[in-house]
């Protein structure tokens, strides 16, 4: 059950990180750094993390620019080890192409669709009118056309990206989970454990409701209990 489960690494320093990692090993196989702690630590802190005990580390950076920049970065980031990094669908077909040539088959691409933060009224004042929904299962197909190994989804989108694309996408991550009665903080969409998993989601991503508890081991007992239910 802890290989459906990703902790993301929300904090500032790498201490901290690696700390959350010896902790959280025996309840996440995947652990994720975003844009704050890289920003701060830099290439190294995969290693760091890595070597605190992480099954696998997931570098979630959202690589959106011309394509030959983010094959360019793609390549830099394999270099640092990480198992799976992310791309943002938006960029388009060329990007991912080039991008997914770039890792030379030694780590797992993953496209994120659409942001779980956004609505469609985010989207319609960006020029975007069509659904969260619409542009989720174009942008998926794109990514999976593009040769992506996997795909980052709302908890929303997830059953119908699974419907349309099957196993042709290996992967699909689920940010956005929270327990029955948690807070959404930023988050607009978003579902319970149970529910992503129901909806065809085989990676959970799960931050906050964890890092900030009194007692992190608590959640995660419930959220095995929510799994095994």
């Amino acid at each position: 059950m802890r290989k459906q489960l990703c902790l993301a690494l929300d904090v500032a320093t790498v201490e901290e990180a690696c700390a959350w990692v010896r902790r959280m090993t025996a309840h996440f196989g995947t652990f994720k750094i975003g844009l704050r702690l890289f920003c701060a630590q830099g290439p190294s802190v995969v290693d760091r993390v890595r070597e605190a005990g992480a099954e696998r580390v997931f570098l979630d950076l959202k690589l959106h620019d011309i394509p030959q920049t983010v094959a360019d970065a793609v390549s830099a980031l394999t270099a640092a080890g990480p198992d799976l990094l992310t791309v943002h669908t938006a960029g388009g077909a060329e990007m991912m192409r080039r991008a997914q040539a770039a890792t030379e088959g030694r780590i797992t691409l993953l496209g994120v669709t659409v942001l779980t933060s956004l609505d469609a009224s985010d989207l319609s004042s960006t020029g975007c009118e069509s659904s969260p929904l619409a542009v989720t299962l174009k942008r998926a197909r794109l990514a999976v056309d593009a040769g992506l190994g996997g795909l980052v989804c709302s908890p929303e989108e997830v059953s119908a990206v699974r419907a349309e694309l099957g196993e042709l996408s290996r992967i699909l991550v689920t940010p956005g989970i929270r327990l029955s009665g948690g807070e959404l903080d930023d988050q607009r969409r978003v579902a319970t454990p149970r529910e992503a998993v129901r909806a065809g989601a085989n990676l959970l991503v799960i931050g906050r409701p964890v890092l900030t508890a009194t007692r992190p081991e608590q959640v995660c007992e419930d959220l095995f209990a929510e799994l095994s239910a």
